[in-house]
């Protein structure tokens, strides 16, 4: 992993298809994301005291943590839940191209 980088993966659901879509593109072609994968999922929580149980969409967002409270920022921008599930893990090792990409993909102005 290149020096002074800290790339991560956040996770963020939403309520459907399109404004999982609409969400990974704004982050891509903003360039706070390399890449973002979308895939359907079904969440059970609890929220205002009662159990839910939700089909969602995943947003898996491909990222250079450095960023991190701007993508934040812009993600609740971007959102219609109330607390969306935004939460970020760093990405311990991976394949050095990879990373390298992510790093010379993510530049938010």
């Amino acid at each position: 992993m290149s020096e002074n980088k800290q790339y991560g993966v956040v996770f963020v659901t939403a309520e459907s298809e399109t404004q999982a879509r609409s969400i990974a593109s704004a982050l891509v072609k903003e360039k706070y994301a390399a890449c973002v994968s979308l895939m359907p999922v079904h969440s059970v929580y609890t929220w205002e005291n009662e159990v839910q149980s939700d089909s969602e969409w995943q947003l898996l967002i491909k990222t250079d943590l450095a960023y991190y409270s701007q993508l934040e920022t812009r993600i609740n921008e971007l959102h219609s839940y109330d607390v969306p599930e935004i939460i970020a893990l760093p990405i311990q090792s991976g394949l050095a191209p990879y990373l390298n990409w992510i790093g010379e993909t993510v530049s938010p102005e």
